[in-house]
């Protein structure tokens, strides 16, 4: 059983998240809310998300999991605007969900979630912790985007880096240490990893949000911040791209 109300624009927040990587996805809802873990086609990154049953305007939900069509609920969600209470019901014996907006009503059909995996999160451990402003992080982003399909995320004690190099130009965006929310890298580190993917993440940071970057030396970057006025959290996880050695 599942069926809450939320605000349209906590839903948005989430399909947001969701869709950067995934058309589909998995839901697993129990008393406390709603969790999502999913990779995307070609294993390059992850998402972890979680949302808690506070971030709704009402919540009742025994163990269960939901499978849904993350374009076909972005589509509908369009109708709503940001404060309007959206209705959610599973219909378990149609297995759909009801989902109503003012006097519209959309019963989705579910996808089943039989043949979905349900990837671990990798225990890694990362030297450089970057704290930092969202709108900074998509402003060094928007800056990469002409020059090349990979960026380089750089830290070291003094500050932290955005580096995008392509045949012909060269983008650098950096922040000192006084300029970030927070530093932490006892070393420098350097990964490299390609930006169409990164960027996609950064769309689903809402404005005036704080981004914690975890980064190590040709590892996966985790990128983590909240949703829902913080009642959610997501987590990305991106593969890096070693650099031949020539």
């Amino acid at each position: 059983m599942f069926q809450a109300k939320a605000r349209a624009e906590v839903l948005k927040e989430v399909v947001n998240v969701v869709s950067s990587l995934v058309d589909e996805a998995k839901f697993s809802v129990n008393a406390d809310g709603l969790t999502l873990r999913a990779v995307d086609p070609a294993h390059i990154a992850m998402v972890d998300l979680s949302l808690g049953k506070d971030a709704f305007e009402e919540f009742k939900a025994d163990e269960t999991e939901i499978g849904i069509d993350i374009d076909k609920l972005a589509q509908f969600l369009k109708l709503a605007k940001s404060d309007d209470i959206v209705d959610l019901k599973h219909d378990e014996d149609k297995r759909r969900l009801n989902i109503v907006v003012g006097d519209i009503t959309r019963r989705m059909s579910l996808i089943d979630t039989t043949g979905m995996s349900d990837p671990k999160v990798p225990n890694l451990k990362l030297d450089a912790i970057i704290t930092i402003k969202g709108e900074d992080l998509i402003h060094g982003i928007r800056a990469s985007e002409t020059v090349s399909d990979h960026i380089a995320l750089i830290a070291n004690p003094e500050g932290f880096e955005m580096s995008c190099e392509g045949d012909m130009d060269q983008v650098h965006f950096r922040k000192s240490k006084k300029d970030l929310v927070s530093l932490e890298s006892p070393s420098s580190v350097r990964s490299l990893f390609p930006l169409e993917y990164f960027s996609n993440m950064l769309k689903a940071v809402s404005s005036g949000t704080h981004v914690v970057l975890h980064l190590g030396n040709d590892f996966p970057v985790k990128m983590e911040f909240t949703i829902a006025g913080g009642k959610g959290a997501v987590r990305y996880l991106l593969a890096p791209r070693i650099e031949s050695g020539d």
